[in-house]
């Protein structure tokens, strides 16, 4: 693996926790969002990640070496998509609420408060990671070049 690859590793690591940290940000504004309706409730939003780790194997060893025509291997995180939880809604009866249903139910979005707030912490701290990731990366090529000096 080339100095250069680690900052694609790096890079989609942050693109990664960057969605999983805007998520989380839309889940907590959202999570006193009323609704009058089952099917127009805000529903907890989750990104779903894959480690991509392509062709890395793949490399022709000769005589020790890598040969010229050495597979690029591609490696990072790889956002799959975003699904919606399926854990149930908050119905509370509050019939002097202005959307309260017939019976006087109100339907909040089923987002836990203190589970997006630790998903932003380790959001963060994987994102600082990361970023500390690129930096050493960074210092050990700016040595490198200045090793002919």
């Amino acid at each position: 693996m080339a100095l250069g690859n680690i900052f694609d590793i790096a890079g989609t690591g942050m693109n990664a926790q960057s969605l999983r940290l805007n998520t989380t940000a839309s889940n907590l504004a959202n999570a006193q969002s009323a609704s009058s309706s089952v099917n127009d409730v805000y529903r907890s939003r989750q990104p779903v990640f894959a480690a991509i780790q392509r062709d890395a194997m793949r490399a022709n060893v000769v005589e020790g070496t890598y040969s010229d025509n050495e597979v690029e291997s591609q490696v990072g995180v790889q956002v799959l998509g975003i699904v919606e939880s399926d854990a149930p809604l908050q119905r509370r009866y509050e019939p002097d609420h202005p959307k309260a249903d017939e019976q006087g139910y109100v339907y909040y979005p089923n987002v836990n408060p203190v589970e997006e707030m630790a998903n932003m912490i380790a959001a963060s701290r994987s994102f600082q990671m990361n970023v500390e990731v690129m930096n050493s990366a960074k210092q050990m090529v700016q040595r490198v070049l200045t090793l002919g000096q």
